[in-house]
């Protein structure tokens, strides 16, 4: 499993209203394909995207954008983001 835990922050969450996109913390090597998958077998979604970035601290961050049709309010409301 790739996905470790939501970020929940002030500007993770205007995220997900204004992009459409999550953000996630994950294993260090995971990939973008593997997030991809992960992401759409955990949540029953279709992804879009996934970029990442390591934080100074370093921890691996996945910004995942869903596909129209998708709304990351419902999965953020699934995984009690918001």
């Amino acid at each position: 499993m790739a996905i470790l835990y939501p970020i929940t922050t002030e500007k993770a969450v205007g995220m997900i209203e204004l992009e459409n996109n999550l953000i996630f913390v994950v294993e260090l090597n995971a990939t973008k394909k593997m997030i991809k998958d992960d992401v759409e077998k955990q949540f029953a979604v279709k992804v879009a995207k996934v970029t990442t970035h390591i934080t100074p601290k370093g921890q691996k961050r996945a910004f995942v954008k869903l596909q129209e049709g998708f709304k990351a309010d419902d999965l953020a409301a699934k995984l009690k983001i918001v």
